[in-house]
């Protein structure tokens, strides 16, 4: 593992998805899924999140296509907070969702719109 990638992935990861976030995936790691942890933390937050070539409302919206996409709720619902604390709108991540309905197809689109709303109305409750 490269101690340097792993480092700047968890603070990338926490600037992105929040400590609390951070703190529960890794409080929550059994002796069995404790490598898969790190080696997202690693690669996914530590080597592509870190790339510049993209800032990063546009990584969080592509990353929400994708998990909408794959019908990952769970995961969408973490990257629509990751997605609104990187000051992406509701209106733009909106955006996205509706631009993936025909790549996608409705099933997987009415299941994204499902998780993104409940986030959504979370975060608009949390800022009034």
């Amino acid at each position: 593992m490269n101690n340097k990638r792993r480092q700047r992935g968890e603070e990338i990861r926490r600037e992105v998805m929040s400590d609390p976030f951070v703190d529960r995936a890794l409080n929550n790691a059994s002796d069995f899924d404790q490598p898969l942890q790190e080696l997202v933390m690693e690669t996914a937050w530590g080597t592509v999140w870190d790339r510049d070539d993209l800032p990063r409302p546009t990584r969080s919206l592509v990353t929400i296509a994708m998990l909408a996409a794959m019908k990952c709720s769970n995961e969408l619902k973490g990257h629509v907070r990751g997605a609104l604390r990187n000051g992406c709108t509701v209106d733009e991540i909106r955006g996205v969702l509706m631009h993936a309905v025909p790549y996608i197809g409705a099933p997987a689109a009415l299941e994204a719109f499902r998780a993104t709303r409940e986030v959504v109305e979370e975060w608009q409750q949390a800022q009034s």
